[in-house]
């Protein structure tokens, strides 16, 4: 019983973690501190194809920073039972000519539901990315961490005729995570940025990945 109930606690929160990557792009170089605003939009391949949309908020503080908040959901008929959305922040570190460091630190909402369970996640997700940055375009490298904190399951009447002594709740702190790494590039013009990811996820214990195990992103800005 414990080893069914753990078991698909594992599958499912590898499915739940999964839509972690999906982030707004920024090409430091082009940013400029009249441009306040950040308006983006983004699709690509993550267990499925997925949809983005955010806002940036850029502050007028001494280290480039920006303030953002980022929602995306899977394709599919009911688009309310899978969802993620990001809240947090972008901030240059570090600037050496072209070279640029910058760290992205966001908390972490996600939510899915099928047939046996609904799942409600809250988490964390931390990423440093360095790279080439010029005012058309960039080319950069990205490592990260998404960690869950604290889930909640509440399963299905279908479940617990199965398992009638599956129990609901909060299970955690912690309850996994997934590390990604990948490179990211974009072209800018005027006040807008077209960029590009790709990389790979693997969870926390580098023993195993998820059943796709890289991510590749297109994403578009606005900025004004």
């Amino acid at each position: 019983m414990k080893t069914n109930i753990k078991t698909t606690i594992t599958i499912l929160f590898s499915i739940v973690i999964s839509g972690a990557v999906y982030s707004q792009n920024i090409n430091w170089k082009s940013l400029k501190k009249e441009d306040k605003h950040i308006l983006n939009i983004n699709s690509g391949l993550e267990y499925g194809l997925v949809f983005g949309a955010g806002y940036g908020y850029q502050l007028n503080t001494k280290l480039p920073a920006v303030l953002n908040l980022e929602f995306s959901v899977p394709s599919g008929k009911d688009l309310t039972d899978d969802l993620k959305t990001k809240i947090g922040g972008k901030v240059r570190l570090y600037e050496i000519k072209n070279i640029q460091f910058s760290v992205n630190i966001h908390g972490v909402f996600r939510r899915y539901e099928n047939s046996l369970v609904t799942i409600n996640n809250f988490g964390s997700d931390l990423s440093g990315i360095i790279g080439y940055y010029r005012s058309r375009w960039f080319i950069a490298g990205e490592i990260g961490f998404d960690k869950a904190i604290v889930t909640n399951l509440k399963h299905s009447q279908f479940y617990r005729e199965v398992y009638p002594e599956v129990q609901d709740g909060w299970y955690g702190p912690p309850t996994g995570g997934n590390f990604y790494y990948g490179l990211q590039t974009g072209f800018s013009f005027s006040q807008h940025d077209i960029n590009l990811k790709a990389g790979k996820i693997i969870t926390q214990d580098f023993k195993t990945g998820p059943t796709l195990p890289f991510f590749v992103q297109i994403g578009y800005n606005i900025k004004f």
